[in-house]
């Protein structure tokens, strides 16, 4: 009776490792996913600002166009 006690809290004790393992992954990918998506919102913001002084360029270099014409 004891050994089947013992067996019976070993398995026990093993299978909660394995939640708890499993528990730990979900949460480091979760991380992970966290991790990436606030990288890309700043990749997302540097081609943002980059377009931003690209097209000031363009309205600068169309001013000095249109002084040049006058």
């Amino acid at each position: 009776m004891n050994r089947l006690i013992v067996i019976t809290v070993l398995l026990s004790s093993l299978a909660g490792c394995g939640i708890a393992g499993t528990g730990a992954a979900a949460a480091a990918g979760g991380t992970s996913e966290v991790q990436q998506a606030a990288q890309a919102k700043q990749t997302e913001e540097k081609v943002r600002q980059q377009v931003d002084a690209i097209q000031q360029q363009a309205a600068q270099q169309r001013q000095d166009v249109e002084k040049q014409n006058e």
